[in-house]
């Protein structure tokens, strides 16, 4: 009886954590929007984003390719010289590679590194790009892929 009770707890657990991690990801939304120099970028202001104004040219649509300029914020020992790649993951749990290269050193539009990079999401939804600079998760940016025209 007693191991029918743990057996029973266990299940529950599991079955919750399953349904809580399901609706956190269906609660993904959009990252918001700042302004840094002269443009305006979507991200963690302060930590990273990329220029984009919700502007029909910078929208993403399915496996449409579209430049952007990566920004990011902090120490200059954290950044200088680092590899950087982007990761893309939908609420699907579909992981994709995005790009990879060397993040360029000095202040550009507010902040303190950059990298212009080229993009293409494979669906829409939305899609969370986890940037890494070294091995290390820097942040992410939530961006919506909206519906083919």
């Amino acid at each position: 009886m007693r191991t029918l009770v743990c057996c029973f707890i266990f299940l529950l657990f599991f079955t919750a954590c399953g349904a809580q991690s399901k609706t956190e990801e269906n609660k993904w939304k959009e990252s918001s929007l700042f302004n840094s120099g002269s443009y305006t970028m979507i991200g963690e202001e302060g930590k990273l984003g990329f220029i984009y104004n919700d502007s029909e040219a910078d929208k993403f649509y399915p496996n449409k390719t579209n430049k952007y300029m990566w920004h990011f914020w902090g120490e200059s020992s954290d950044l200088e010289g680092k590899e950087l790649k982007v990761v893309g993951t939908n609420n699907d749990n579909e992981q994709i590679d995005i790009f990879e290269g060397s993040i360029f050193n000095g202040p550009i539009n507010g902040a303190n590194a950059h990298r212009p990079s080229q993009m293409t999401l494979p669906s829409e939804g939305i899609w969370r790009l986890d940037a890494y600079v070294g091995e290390k998760l820097f942040g992410s940016v939530y961006v919506k892929v909206h519906e083919s025209n």
